[in-house]
C-alpha cells in the first residue's frame, strides 16, 4: 500500500522504531475504528469504549514525559495522529484534546500537586479532560473572552460561557481560561463542581463521531490552588494550541491519504465504457495530483516534526503546516468523493466523511484566515488582524 502514495520513499526518512509505532497505530485503526466508524458517524456517537485501548497504546499525552506518559517524540506523535485521522478526524481530535490541550496545560503550567493528581489518570484514560478557551463571541480573538474569575476570600469564583469545547460532557476535569484582575489565567476545574454544566452541541454535519459542547459556569467556586501557577496571559493557552496545531499538520494528511486510497481502489474496480476508471487519462491526472500533495504534505509534516524534536520549531512554521495541509487535504477529499460518483455520498466510502470533518479541522485551532494573517505578519512585519 505504501508505494501507492509514497512516490519519493518518505519511509526511508523514518527510523525502524518510528515505522513500528506507525504500524501499531495503523493496525489499531484498521481493526477497531474502520469497521465501526460509519455507524458511529451516522449515529453521532463517540466510542468511549476505545479509550482504554488508546491508553494501552500510549497515545494519551504520548509526547509528554513522566506521570505515566509515554514520552515519545514529536515525529512519533505526528505519525500516530496521521494514522488516527485516517480512521476519523473526530477520534484524532480526542487524542489531541486529551493530550495536546488538557494534559499539556497541566504538564506545562501546573503545580506538582496538579500534575500528580491528574496526569497519571489521564494517561490511562481513567480521566478525560477538556480545554475551555473558545467562547460564543470569542473564537479567533480569545483576548475578548468574557469569562471572569474573581477572588472571594481564599477562593476563586468563575462565571461565564464557553463554546465548541471538545469532550466536556464526558470529562472529569476541565482546563478553563478566564479573565482575572491580573489578566488571563487557567484553572483546573473538576467537572463535578457545582455550577459547571456541559451540554453537547447538535445536530452536526461534521465531526459526528466526536463531542463538542457548550459550557456554562455559574458561580463555580474553586480553592486558591486551582489556578495553573505557570500560565499568565494568553501565552499559556497559545502554547497548548500550538501542540494541537502541530498534530493537525499530520492528521489532515492521514485523512487525505485514506480518501486517495479509497478513490484509487474504486477507480481500479469500477468499469465505465468497458474499462476501469483508472485507465482513463483524466482519472490518472487526478490521482497524480492527489499523490503529489500528499507526498509534499507528509514531507512538510516530517520536517516540522524534526524541528520540534530539536527544539527549533517556531510558531509561524506551525501555521505553515496547519494552513497548507488542511487546505490541500480537504481538496483531496472532495476530489476523491467526486471520483466515486453517486456512491461517494454514502457512508460506504470515507472521502465525504473526511471532507466534512476537515471543515471543522480547518476551523479549529486557528482558521485558514488566522494562519494566513500570522504568516502575513511574519513576511511583512505588519500585523493585519484588525
Amino acid at each position: 500500500m505504501t508505494e501507492e502514495f509514497d512516490l519519493i520513499d518518505i519511509d526511508s526518512l523514518l527510523s525502524d522504531e518510528e515505522r513500528a509505532l506507525r504500524g501499531s497505530v495503523r493496525s489499531f485503526v484498521e481493526s477497531a475504528i474502520k469497521p465501526n466508524i460509519a455507524g458511529w458517524y451516522e449515529k453521532a456517537v463517540f466510542p468511549l469504549e476505545i479509550v482504554p485501548e488508546m491508553a494501552k497504546l500510549g497515545l494519551l499525552g504520548m509526547h509528554l514525559t513522566g506521570y505515566g506518559c509515554a514520552g515519545r517524540s514529536a515525529v512519533d506523535y505526528g505519525l500516530a495522529a496521521a494514522e488516527l485521522e485516517a480512521g476519523d478526524s473526530g477520534l484524532r481530535t480526542f487524542v489531541s484534546v486529551q493530550g495536546s490541550l488538557a494534559m499539556s496545560a497541566i504538564h506545562k503550567h501546573g503545580s506538582e500537586e496538579q500534575k500528580s493528581e491528574w496526569l497519571p489518570a489521564m494517561a490511562k484514560g481513567e480521566a478525560i479532560g477538556c480545554f475551555g478557551l473558545t467562547e460564543p463571541t470569542a473564537g479567533s480573538d480569545p483576548g475578548a473572552m468574557k469569562t471572569f474569575a474573581r477572588r472571594d476570600g481564599g477562593d476563586w469564583v468563575l462565571n461565564g460561557s464557553k463554546r465548541w469545547i471538545g469532550l466536556a460532557s464526558v470529562a472529569k476535569v476541565a482546563i478553563i481560561w478566564a479573565q482575572t484582575e491580573d489578566g488571563v489565567r487557567g484553572f483546573v476545574v473538576p467537572t463535578g463542581t457545582p455550577g459547571f454544566t456541559a451540554t453537547p452541541i447538535g445536530p452536526k454535519l461534521s465531526m459526528r463521531a466526536s463531542i463538542q459542547c457548550d459550557i456554562e459556569l455559574t458561580d463555580v467556586r474553586l480553592p486558591a490552588d486551582a489556578v495553573l501557577p505557570g500560565a499568565k496571559g494568553l501565552r499559556g493557552p497559545f502554547e497548548c494550541l500550538n501542540e494541537a496545531r502541530y498534530g493537525i499538520i499530520w492528521g489532515a494528511m492521514g485523512a487525505a491519504r485514506d480518501s486517495y486510497l479509497a478513490a484509487l481502489a474504486y477507480a481500479r474496480e469500477r468499469l465505465q465504457f468497458d474499462r476501469p476508471l483508472a485507465g482513463y487519462q483524466l482519472t490518472q491526472a487526478k490521482l497524480v495530483d492527489m499523490a503529489l500533495e500528499i507526498n509534499k504534505g507528509f514531507l512538510l509534516a516530517l520536517h516540522l516534526g524534526r524541528l520540534k524534536d530539536a527544539g527549533a520549531l517556531q510558531p509561524h512554521q506551525i501555521s505553515v503546516g496547519k494552513l497548507n495541509n488542511c487546505r490541500e487535504a480537504i481538496q483531496i477529499c472532495r476530489e476523491a468523493r467526486a471520483m466515486l460518483g453517486g456512491n461517494g455520498i454514502t457512508l460506504d466510502y470515507p472521502p465525504l466523511r473526511h471532507a466534512n470533518n476537515l471543515e471543522s479541522v480547518r476551523t479549529y485551532e486557528g482558521t485558514d484566515e488566522i494562519h494566513t494573517l500570522i504568516l502575513g505578519n511574519r513576511i511583512t512585519g505588519i500585523p493585519a488582524f484588525r
